[in-house]
């Protein structure tokens, strides 16, 4: 296989073996009809069609959450932003820009700037950056509604690194989306729902207490210290839940927790006739954290069909139901319990516990079955809105969540009247899957190729060519030492002048983490290489470093330069698919420099190369060539014409070929010959030597990368049907459909 690293034509490969915490925290609808809500997630992954990035005003996405939104969405992103400064300059504290989402799961991100205050401000700075803070939130709604868009995740603006206080820069935002919206009659193209979104604890905290303090005075809710999980009343889930069931207005959920820590309106408890709270498992749990006062409440409160009603004390929720052992009709146990929930609208959630499974002797299925036809009942009736979680002790979970999903799964076919599939939706625990996301196909089929030779179709051994594997060091030799722990041999060789790691072992699971980890590890040292390659060059000329500078332009598949180059690709079934002109200064004044040294002209040539090396020859004048026998000399290889560059690398029924079309700089050449490190002497002296080989009539070997300047980096994809064009009966595709292995969507 050939490595995939640092992926140039950007592809987001996002591995989700588990769950993404996403959690809603509270939400409430204005009087102009838009909701907001408060969230508890990662930017970089949230699916909405507008993402709000914290940006500075040269839009150099150089930390925080710029640089990660930067990460994920690709260099798409800080080309665009780039372009934009370019044209317009830099944007002023307080507006917003609005830009394409590249890989991101969104549409589009709005870029806007914020205020940034110093450490210790002064009452006129903080007022200054209180007027500039809510012109930018008006800017990013302005945004909204001229794109018309319907969602929008805004993050606390200017409260990380440019220093707003927390609490205050809160208050603002939330404050600022009211006024927007409730005190103006003239909106038009209103978004569905503002969304606040935050990865920490500590800010999700302050906006859902600015949210409960502006939005909803009225509304119930337990204020939450700074840097703990809320106590809110809004959500029973503490942890995100692994299945789900909606039935109209009532969603069921299965999670695994203690049931003493649940933060729910009510929690069920099952206790004894005898109002003991020290029998039974669910009980002595409630009991140990609520304190003593709730066994002395229990004891003299009055009972009423079957239930009593408790204060919960020191527990997380607001009360405590009780219900007995001795109910010998079982599903009147939750039917009693739901039953005293119908017409009561300031409750919102519910936990359960796995009822019936110790004391009564039900099976695991049994009980969840009772607990679901209960629930099912219920919602039939139920007018409102309600959360009913099932509390699983966690030991317990993994049976009871196959039980669950099959129960669910049955009321689902069971269930005739319920004819609109929006009153019944079903979520099962999600299937471990790798989700694939980029602009071009090319990039998404390379990719996907990669990931399916790794995980789908492994050889054994695993062999890994890469030169950079030359380029490691003591580091990364002793993580790969670290990797025989668990039986994995590694071996490192040279084979036809290349370098290649071997990965074999006992398992194969071990052997593909191990091969993954050699490849982080080459990924890293490949980016270090190229900087330190791309500084060199700097000192060279003696020219300041630029980051993030664009070096290839794509070219109009309409101009003069896309057409001349058809023709010698289509009469080889190759379909030119993109063009990118080569633009890089530094490359051409140090080529302008060899040339000179050499005193000749340069002649037009072809290299194909690795598609992840297409950025890092633009970048550096590297030629990371594919795999061929260096019969001619152990240089860079180039040919005369598309056509010899086919035959000198072999396409292994590749549907994506990359070519680069190069100025070469062949001085006097002289004939090849397998070993050469440079070119052979002229004469007796070894300093006066040829300026490059040639090996047969159209090849030609050099050894100095500055006697190439690439031109063009050419994209094709093949037209002959082949092993990616068209799945076989056995393809990947095939094998995951089935459900086999880890899904790409």
């Amino acid at each position: 296989i050939y490595s995939w690293h640092n992926i140039t034509l950007p592809v987001v490969c996002v591995a989700l073996l588990s769950c993404a915490l996403v959690q809603k925290r509270f939400s409430v609808k204005l009087r102009a009809g838009v909701e907001v809500s408060v969230w508890k997630a990662d930017l970089t992954n949230f699916t909405v069609k507008a993402v709000v990035n914290a940006a500075n005003s040269n839009l150099h996405h150089g930390g925080g959450l710029a640089y990660a939104l930067c990460e994920a969405g690709g260099p798409q992103i800080q080309i665009e932003c780039d372009d934009y400064t370019h044209k317009h300059g830099s944007i002023p504290t307080g507006e917003a820009i609005v830009t394409n989402a590249g890989m991101l799961p969104c549409k589009k991100i709005i870029h806007a700037v914020g205020p940034c205050l110093p450490i210790k401000p002064t009452h006129s700075e903080f007022s200054l950056a209180k007027r500039q803070l809510e012109q930018a939130i008006r800017s990013i709604l302005d945004r909204v509604e001229k794109d018309q868009l319907d969602t929008v995740a805004i993050p606390a603006i200017s409260s990380g690194l440019f220093n707003y206080p927390l609490s205050e820069c809160a208050e603002t935002i939330v404050s600022t989306v009211r006024d927007y919206y409730e005190f103006s009659s003239s909106r038009w193209n209103l978004p569905r729902e503002i969304l606040f979104v935050n990865h920490d604890e500590p800010t999700v905290t302050e906006m859902m207490n600015a949210c409960h303090k502006i939005l909803a005075p009225h509304q119930h809710y337990q204020l939450a210290p700074q840097g703990q999980a809320p106590g809110t009343h809004t959500s029973g889930a503490t942890k995100t839940s692994n299945i789900s069931i909606q039935i109209r207005n009532v969603l069921l959920a299965l999670k695994s927790d203690n049931i003493e820590e649940q933060k729910t309106d009510v929690i069920v408890n099952t206790t004894s006739l005898e109002r003991d709270l020290k029998v039974g498992q669910v009980s002595k749990a409630l009991l140990k954290k609520a304190g003593q006062k709730m066994q002395d409440e229990i004891e003299n409160a009055p009972r009423t069909k079957h239930i009593i009603v408790t204060k919960a004390y020191n527990l997380g929720c607001r009360e405590v139901y009780h219900t007995f052992f001795w109910c010998i009709i079982v599903i009147m146990m939750h039917s009693k319990v739901l039953r005293s929930l119908i017409g009561l609208t300031n409750l919102i959630s519910v936990a359960f516990p796995a009822i019936g499974t110790g004391n009564l002797g039900f099976t695991k299925k049994e009980a969840a079955c009772i607990m679901s036809e209960a629930v099912v009942e219920f919602a039939k009736q139920f007018g409102g809105k309600m959360e009913i979680y099932f509390v699983i002790f966690p030991s317990d979970y993994g049976t009871f969540q196959v039980v669950f999903q099959k129960c669910f799964q049955e009321f689902r076919f069971k269930l005739p009247s319920y004819d609109n599939k929006e009153d019944f939706r079903f979520n099962k625990a999600p299937i471990p899957k790798i989700s694939l996301r980029s602009y071009s196909k090319e990039s998404l089929h390379e990719a996907e190729k990669w990931l399916t030779h790794f995980l789908i179709r492994p050889p054994r051994p695993m062999v890994i060519y890469n030169n950079f594997i030359q380029h490691l060091g003591e580091r990364e030799y002793l993580q790969l030492s670290h990797l025989t722990r668990k039986g994995v041999k590694c071996e490192e060789f040279l084979s036809k002048g290349h370098a290649c790691l071997t990965v074999d072992g006992d398992s194969a699971e071990d052997v593909v983490d191990a091969a993954l980890q050699a490849e982080a590890m080459l990924c890293t040292v490949q980016e270090a290489f190229v900087r330190e390659e791309k500084d060199e060059m700097c000192k060279l000329l003696a020219e300041v470093p630029r980051e993030r500078e664009r070096k290839t332009k794509t070219v109009d598949n309409s101009s003069r330069e896309f057409k001349e180059r058809i023709s010698d690709f289509r009469n080889l079934g190759l379909w030119i698919l993109k063009v990118d002109k080569v633009e890089n200064s530094n490359l051409k004044k140090l080529f302008d420099l060899k040339k000179n040294q050499l005193g000749c002209s340069s002649e037009k040539m072809f290299q194909r190369i690795p598609a992840q090396f297409c950025e890092m020859v633009s970048q550096i004048d590297i030629y990371p060539c594919l795999d061929l026998d260096p019969k001619y000399g152990e240089g860079i290889y180039f040919a005369g014409t598309v056509k010899e560059a086919m035959d000198v690398w072999k396409e292994e029924k590749d549907k994506y070929l990359y070519f680069v079309e190069a100025d070469v700089l062949r001085g006097t050449p002289t004939e090849g010959q397998r070993g050469l490190i440079l070119p052979p002497a002229k004469g007796t002296d070894p300093q006066v030597r040829f300026d490059s080989v040639s090996g047969g009539s159209n090849i030609s070997v050099i050894f100095s990368s500055y006697q190439a300047l690439p031109r063009y980096i050419i994209t094709c994809e093949k037209k002959q049907p082949d092993l990616w064009s068209a799945p076989a009966q056995n393809s990947p595709l095939d094998i995951i459909k089935k459900g086999k292995w880890p899904v790409f969507i």
